[in-house]
């Protein structure tokens, strides 16, 4: 960067040779793309819905004006400045920072590893989606043909393909199985895919990129726009920006947006600085940087709007399909003529025949049909789930009110309700049937603390523990433990399991971590594979739906990886780790060969297991490192001053307020709060993993495991490996200080004695 207005000086001589966008449109483009990405379709709409509905939006907002923007403008500057990948912009800067930029580069090699198996998975999705009925829309029967498969049935068929017919996933992590050959022909096809799009740089990504990055706004409108025509489609949208305010006193909601933003635009993967390094010097970065940013946040709104109107769709005809089956019962049991009940007059039929006939009506054991009900099966997965059987009763809370009646045994387990505000405490009504469940006074208490939510039972009088522990026995991921401390107060900051805290005389604390499980299946691939599948097998027309849907993931991951690439492929031109007469064709194949070959681990048995590892561990906390060091080498290594000089000499314009105020302070801050936070939470957090198994008792449930200790010692690699580049290389660079600091003052000496010479021989 140059200390003052006017030409770089720490650019190299060949920087005329270096290759350029053709248009600034090829460039917005490009940082849409990389920044657009799968995360905005299956992750976004499943925070704001678990995190207040439309009240996320405020944390979200606030994180993206203090957080995002900042940061994105830096990287675009700094690299427009520069013109130089990650590695060669922090050693510019200074050679204590090259650790920044090495990292920066691990970084988006491991992350390239794992991203592209994604779209393996949805490449192989696509190709199968050509066909009619669609692979995962019926059970495929057993060897005998008598029957379907017993785990599909166990399951279901959407389910089954997901686990069985495309992953074949071992039970254990332990258990690497052997390479699923389809997937790696798949993995093959999409490094090809990539190489041919990257073979020149952005000379080739620029004229790609206009299909990858438009398509998938192209897919999300279609999408949109037939997803309104649907029934529910309102009722999902409801269910998702319906605000609940009260979620915002709790600290994980702001931690999950400052987390959203970040990973959302890419901040310090190094693919931001590669793609800016390619701009004309006076570029105008500040406008590019609150431009991109903005269409990045809208299109997770736009992506939210498009998914829930289809899961809405999907909750109304489960919905549907549920009163069907109870008009059936009726019919049959009434001996009423077919099709002489409609869904209209269910509600009015049932309460005529509960107070004519309530035995009979009673034995039909009909199920409970509530809207709300599937919305929270669909978007939430499943409710928490406990055994309240007691002297011969059950007690039931739903939909706000108690029921009581003879225990089933057949039937399915009590359903507790997490009520307040999404899930943030547990009300569970006084039953008025014996058991020693039967006490006076219990409320609904919301208590937040620390990272987790904490809900409070308050019943005087509690059940011993072994009582609670007859509770919770053959639940999945229930704890019951006895705490000394006063009140019984339950952590769950890993939000992984359900804990009941109990101490005789003491109120029961249930930590609802489950509240924010639920919501699993419905983001992630869960929501790719497994919910939003099973959506378009509603929708008429399914095979071409599923076309739509898994070539948008397709080009939307494609056009991230375009910039994960580049964060690896320029700092190595920039190095000339080639000679130059080596093209750069050969460079970029060798980097999409050696990434082909190390991510075949993800095509094992056991690879969805590894790529979870990878996909927790190896960028996030590194991620946030790394932007800390961005901020603090830009405002305090090289200077607040100089810095607002170039940008003055790139835009015309010298940076405000806001921009100096959140670099100088707010940016650093936060990204130290996110960090502390970070730490927090992997310390209380269990090292485990949900393995597909289905000689689980609680299958189709995933079994909660326990993370084998090579396994975990993985973990901690991926996890500050990377970060420990930045600390290496500043040590690194020590002697190599001291040897220059040797050698500066042996030629001063020289010099002194030169000129003591000189002036001897005058003198005389």
């Amino acid at each position: 960067m140059a200390s003052a207005p006017g030409p770089d000086p720490l650019g190299d001589s060949s920087e005329d040779e270096r290759p350029k966008w053709d248009n600034k449109l090829q460039y917005l483009l490009s940082c849409v793309g990389f920044a657009v990405g799968l995360g905005n379709i299956w992750r976004f709409p499943y925070l704001c819905q678990s995190h207040g509905g439309g009240a996320f939006l405020i944390p979200y907002l606030i994180a993206l004006a203090f957080e995002g923007i900042p940061l994105f403008h830096i990287e675009l500057a700094i690299g427009q400045r520069l013109r130089r990948g990650s590695i060669g912009v922090w050693k510019a800067i200074s050679p204590y920072l090259g650790g920044v930029g090495l990292g920066c580069f691990t970084a988006s090699f491991l992350i390239s590893l794992y991203y592209n198996t994604v779209l393996t998975w949805v490449l192989w999705y696509l190709l199968n989606s050509f066909q009619h009925p669609l692979p995962w829309s019926t059970c495929p029967l057993n060897l005998n043909q008598t029957g379907f498969v017993e785990e599909c049935q166990g399951s279901s068929s959407v389910s089954y393909f997901w686990y069985r017919q495309t992953l074949n996933i071992t039970a254990d992590i332990d258990y690497s199985g052997s390479i699923q050959w389809r997937l790696l022909a798949c993995l093959a096809a999409c490094w090809a895919v990539l190489y041919l799009c990257v073979i020149r740089g952005i000379e080739s990504t620029g004229k790609v990129i206009y299909f990858t990055a438009l398509f998938p706004y192209l897919v999300l409108t279609i999408f949109l726009i037939r997803g309104l025509t649907l029934p529910g489609a309102t009722e999902g949208l409801i269910y998702l920006f319906t605000p609940n305010m009260q979620t915002l006193q709790s600290p994980r909601v702001w931690l999950d947006a400052a987390t959203q933003i970040f990973f959302s635009l890419s901040l310090a993967f190094g693919g931001h600085i590669a793609l800016a390094s390619y701009n004309p010097p006076r570029n105008d970065c500040e406008k590019d940087a609150v431009t991109i940013a903005l269409v990045n946040s809208m299109t997770s709104l736009y992506a939210s709007i498009a998914v829930f109107s289809v899961l809405g769709f999907k909750a109304a005809n489960d919905y549907g399909h549920c009163l069907d089956r109870n008009i059936l019962s009726l019919t049959n049991e009434f001996d009423f003529p077919d099709q002489s009940i409609s869904r209209d007059e269910y509600a009015a039929v049932l309460t005529h025949l509960n107070a004519t006939h309530p035995e009979r009506l009673a034995g039909l054991h009909l199920e409970s049909c509530r809207l709300q009900d599937f919305l929270d099966k669909v978007l939430r997965a499943w409710p928490c789930c406990l055994r309240l059987a007691r002297g011969g009763r059950h007690w039931l809370w739903r939909s706000g009110q108690l029921h009581t009646g003879p225990a089933d045994p057949r039937g399915p387990c009590s359903r507790l309700r997490w009520a307040g505000p999404q899930g943030s405490g547990l009300m569970v009504p006084e039953p008025s049937g014996p058991g020693p469940t039967a006490q006076a006074g219990c409320r609904l208490l919301k208590k937040r603390r620390f990272l987790s939510l904490r809900g409070a039972l308050c019943c005087p009088g509690t059940a011993l523990m072994e009582q609670v522990q007859h509770l919770t026995q053959g639940q999945e991921g229930v704890r019951a433990h006895v705490s000394q401390r006063r009140p019984c107060w339950c952590v769950c900051p890993s939000m992984r399991s359900v804990s009941v805290c109990v101490k005789l005389g003491r109120p029961v604390h249930v930590c609802p971590s489950a509240a924010v499980r639920v919501l699993q299946s419905a983001s992630g691939t869960g929501l790719a594979f497994i919910v939003f599948t099973e959506a378009i097998l509603h929708m008429p027309g399914a095979p071409a739906w599923a076309v739509l849907f898994f070539a948008m993931l397709f080009t939307l991951g494609l056009s991230s990886m375009f910039g994960n690439i580049e964060g690896v492929i320029t700092p190595l031109l920039d190095m000339g780790v080639l000679p130059r007469r080596v093209p750069k064709e050969a460079l970029t194949g060798t980097v999409c060969l050696l990434c082909f070959l190390v991510a075949t681990c993800f095509t094992l048995q056991s690879g969805n297991y590894w790529l979870e590892v990878f996909d927790k561990y190896a960028a996030s906390l590194n991620l946030i490192i790394f932007a800390f060091f961005e901020v603090i080498g830009v405002v305090y290594v090289y200077g607040m001053e100089r810095f607002c000089d170039d940008i003055e000499w790139m835009t015309g314009r010298r940076p405000g307020l806001y921009w100096r105020v959140t670099w100088k302070f707010i940016s650093p801050l936060l990204l130290l709060t996110i960090f502390v936070a970070y730490i927090i939470f992997l310390v209380w957090t269990t090292l485990s993993y949900k393995a597909w198994n289905p000689q689980y008792k609680q299958f189709p449930s995933r079994q909660e495991k326990s993370y084998p200790g090579w396994v975990q010692a993985i973990c901690g690699l991926l996890s500050f490996l990377p970060a420990l580049l930045v600390p290496g290389v500043a040590m690194a660079q020590l002697p190599i200080w001291r040897r220059r600091k040797q050698e500066n003052v042996q030629q001063n000496m020289r010099l002194k004695l030169q000129v003591s010479e000189v002036f001897d021989s005058e003198v005389r």
